[in-house]
């Protein structure tokens, strides 16, 4: 157990040193937004009554990948199957890199392999959320948390 601020434990998720599923991946993300824990605390505080939404992301296979669609993506679907009953799945026959090329509005998670994730946002957060930040190096922020 080792206790790692939000942009060391991406470097060592990055080096496989340690592993996230995509939501924790993109949480992380998240908190890479504040320098400190004061900060964060305030963050919080200041958000907390302007409420909150629950996703449920919705998985695209790739040719060469994956992604989990998130709401607000071009690419969510406008009745998207919450309960698994209507067995929709969403593919096609397209690399993960020309989906990306070839949008514009972005919300995804994109999974190339178990150790090799990026979000994807360019949408405005509801809610005075945070978007996730993307780091490519840990010289790329300095985090307190």
């Amino acid at each position: 157990l080792q206790w790692s601020s939000p942009p060391e434990a991406i470097e060592r998720f990055k080096s496989q040193e340690i592993w996230f599923a995509p939501p924790q991946f993109y949480e992380l993300c998240r908190l890479c937004n504040f320098s400190s824990l004061h900060e964060l605390h305030k963050f919080s505080s200041d958000r907390a009554l302007e409420g909150c939404e629950r996703w449920m992301p919705v998985m695209l296979t790739a040719s060469d990948g994956y992604m989990q669609i998130l709401p607000g993506d071009e690419l969510y679907p406008e009745d998207p199957d919450y309960t698994g009953e209507k067995k929709i799945i969403m593919s096609t026959d397209k690399k993960v890199e020309d989906l990306v090329k070839e949008g514009s509005v972005f919300h995804r998670i994109v999974i190339k392999n178990i150790n090799d994730l990026a979000v994807y946002v360019n949408i405005q957060a509801k809610y005075k959320h945070k978007n996730p930040v993307m780091i490519n190096s840990r010289s790329d922020y300095n985090s307190r948390l």
